[in-house]
């Protein structure tokens, strides 16, 4: 039996309003009533999941827990208590949030409480109300942050334009900046910069060992490039039908729905609730 399901929530446990379909939610309840733990496990920070875990019946639930921040940090729902932390080199994150500067990006910038957003563009506005809260920022530097103490845990740049993207991840390489980062795409719209080591496969291995599930008995459902790492690190991998090709390649299972049409239940129902 998979006992620990690891599974991503934009395009994949979430529809398009940003909820958790009632199918899903079914399937879920009766997964945990078999005895399996279902961890959310997201490129977001831990508060962004609340809506989502209060659907789930998982707010505030001892022993259930949520990967945040692409695996690098690990939650007790019950008191919201990080097991493990994070946080990118400060030289590396301003590096990478002054060149965003230079280039009139859109960028996030997450610390572990608050998600900081720089030219908060039309489009990203409406992508990201009420998904979480966000504190726009003007300032050309990090200095505000490093003046307040809080490390940047994750930073990313944002654009709908995937070639843009592509040619910003070649750029930085080849200048060596991200050497060493682990470096994603998730939502068709962000290019993620996380530090060494930490993506959503290392975060489920954790949660697996801490909580003495074997590797065999974790699956993980997703759609997008970060999910790649957990897809392939799970006992199975499951990829949803709106999941991209290197998500769908990295699975041991497809599924026909996409998140609109209850993927993650058909996963549950095929591969966690037989008879």
């Amino acid at each position: 039996m998979y006992r620990l399901i690891a599974c991503d929530l934009d395009e994949t446990l979430l529809d398009d309003n940003g909820d958790v379909p009632p199918r899903v939610r079914d399937a879920v309840a009766a997964a945990r009533e078999r005895g399996a733990r279902f961890v959310l496990a997201t490129g977001r920070p831990y508060v962004s999941t609340h809506r989502t875990l209060d659907q789930l019946g998982l707010l505030g639930t001892r022993d259930e827990y949520v990967i945040s921040f692409n695996g690098g940090v690990i939650t007790e729902n019950v008191d919201e208590r990080p097991l493990t932390s994070c946080e990118l080199d400060p030289g590396v994150a301003e590096t990478l949030y002054e060149r965003g500067v230079a280039r009139g990006l859109c960028m996030h910038v997450y610390t572990l409480d608050t998600v900081y957003v720089y030219n908060y563009l039309p489009e990203e506005r409406a992508y990201i109300e009420g998904r979480m809260r966000i504190v726009e920022t003007g300032r050309s530097t990090l200095s505000f942050l490093r003046d307040k103490g809080e490390p940047v845990v994750k930073l990313l740049y944002m654009s709908l334009d995937s070639a843009l993207l592509r040619s910003l991840e070649q750029e930085l390489a080849a200048a060596g900046i991200t050497r060493g980062l682990d470096v994603c795409y998730s939502s068709n719209r962000y290019l993620e910069f996380n530090a060494p080591g930490v993506n959503k496969g290392a975060g489920l291995l954790e949660l697996a060992r801490r909580l003495g599930i074997p590797q065999g008995e974790t699956m993980a459902i997703g759609d997008n490039s970060n999910d790649v790492p957990m897809i392939e690190a799970a006992g199975l991998g499951v990829a949803v039908a709106n999941a991209t090709d290197e998500a769908r390649a990295s699975a041991d299972y497809v599924c026909r729905a996409d998140n609109r049409g209850g993927a993650v239940a058909e996963a549950l129902e095929r591969f966690v609730l037989v008879k």
